[in-house]
């Protein structure tokens, strides 16, 4: 690849749209944000717009910028293959009555958080030069299982140029192949066009002989596994010497950091961490140091300067990092990292202050995800693309003023602003939902991808 190509190639950050049903019902256990939350009211138009305002505004500063639609929820289907029948009002009720939480399950809005949607190589480090997806199957928790089919549907949809895009099947649902997405993986390399190593960090492994040192969290369940990770990598065609397998700390899993994007965030050459990400760190380093062709810029923040319990609160390390033209880097961070000091502090001193690219922190209020586990890393699904990989693309997905106009009208005419848990019964909502994905379809020029659509 030419040094005019290389420059052309750029990261652009997939966002999904919050759906209508973004509710709290505290399903995903080990996240301590969504655990504490469940059974508040949501706001879903607010949550919208502001997932919105964020992704316009990263536009406005340069960043390309993507949209990813959302699931059709409540998923009444799931309902019916669980033995509830009659008309759609009569599942919602007898489920309300019988089994609430699997009514709150099937009307979970988590698709937002895409950067569990899947796993994603770009086309330089491909061995046949196309970009790679494997959507995650997501078995570890039954709200986010339903998602892969639809999830796999979307992707092909955008990215449907068979000349430029592969797509992979999604793993066995079974627990020895719990798959959690690129929430468990970061690309690290020079510049975007250069050839880059892929760390792929797991909780458990199911098969074999345990690695020397290993060990499992005891509180919470570890929702990556190693074999997991190396079969995404073998669909991708990737090698030995692209790839940095790295279990993550039982410790951190045990304090609510149940994917690795909780507790690290790498881009570029930058691998921002805190002291307790890593069970080997060194082992860690050391070997991303070697396959690496450009120089590993490690940013460490000690356990001293933030605790594990100022970690999982801020979400400090759930934040954007983008990379600038002039070799600098903004970190995009949740509103909540200003209301804690330590971690506030440690902002200015540790990585403003430090001898690093970061340049500059972005605040952006996501509260409305924040309530539900999901920070701004969470809401972006990342995917490098060449020029003619990007001119490839299906539908109206990469946002413009005119877009994001449509889009925040859209969420106005079709969103509610209060969602209770006992709200989710209302065959009304179900209807709404429906009306509203079906034109935001139509919307994006993406043609039929919910199971409502197809019949």
């Amino acid at each position: 690849m030419s040094a005019a190509d290389i420059s052309s190639v750029r990261e652009v950050n997939f966002d999904g749209l919050v759906g209508p049903t973004h509710n709290y019902s505290g399903l995903a256990v080990g996240n301590v944000a969504s655990m504490s939350h469940g059974g508040l009211v949501s706001n879903p138009k607010e949550g919208a717009l502001q997932g919105l305002l964020k992704m316009k505004s990263l536009m406005d500063a340069g960043y390309a910028q993507g949209i990813l639609p959302p699931q059709q929820r409540p998923d009444i289907g799931a309902l019916r293959d669980l033995g509830f029948s009659g008309s759609n009002g009569e599942v919602l009720a007898r489920a309300s009555k019988e089994a609430p939480q699997l009514l709150r399950a099937v009307c979970s809005a988590s698709s937002m958080w895409t950067a569990n949607a899947g796993t994603i190589t770009p086309s330089i480090d491909a061995p046949d030069s196309r970009v790679h997806f494997t959507p995650a199957n997501l078995q570890s928790s039954f709200h986010r299982y339903l998602e892969p089919q639809t999830t796999g549907r979307v992707l092909q949809a955008i990215f449907r140029d068979e000349q430029h895009f592969a797509h992979h099947p999604v793993l066995p649902a079974t627990p020895a192949f719990s798959d959690e997405g690129a929430a468990n993986h970061t690309r690290l390399c020079g510049e975007y066009g250069e050839p880059g190593v892929h760390l792929f960090v797991y909780g458990r492994q199911a098969f074999g002989d345990v690695r020397s040192g290993e060990r499992e969290p005891k509180r919470y369940p570890a929702r990556q596994t190693l074999e997991a990770s190396q079969a995404v990598a073998r669909q991708h065609g990737l090698t030995e010497a692209q790839t940095v397998f790295s279990q993550q700390h039982p410790d951190a899993i045990d304090a609510g950091v149940f994917h690795n994007d909780v507790i690290a965030v790498g881009n570029g050459p930058v691998l921002l961490y805190h002291e307790m990400a890593f069970l080997d760190e060194e082992g860690t380093l050391d070997e991303l140091r070697a396959k690496m062709a450009s120089p590993l810029i490690p940013v460490r923040v000690p356990l001293e300067a933030v605790s594990m319990e100022d970690a999982v609160a801020s979400y400090l390390f759930n934040s954007q990092l983008l990379s600038n033209p002039d070799g600098t880097m903004t970190l995009v961070v949740p509103g909540e990292c200003q209301e804690r000091e330590a971690v506030w502090r440690t902002i200015q001193d540790y990585l403003l202050a430090g001898n690093n690219p970061i340049s500059e922190v972005v605040v952006k209020d996501v509260k409305q995800s924040m309530r539900n586990g999901g920070g701004p890393a969470c809401l972006r699904l990342r995917v490098v693309l060449t020029e003619a990989e990007r001119a490839a693309l299906s539908g109206r997905v990469l946002l413009t003023n005119a877009l994001y106009t449509d889009l925040t009208a859209w969420v106005e005419r079709h969103y509610r602003d209060r969602l209770a848990p006992d709200d989710l019964a209302d065959p009304q909502l179900a209807e709404e939902s429906l009306a509203a994905l079906d034109e935001l379809t139509q919307l994006l020029k993406i043609g039929p991808v919910y199971p409502f659509q197809l019949g």
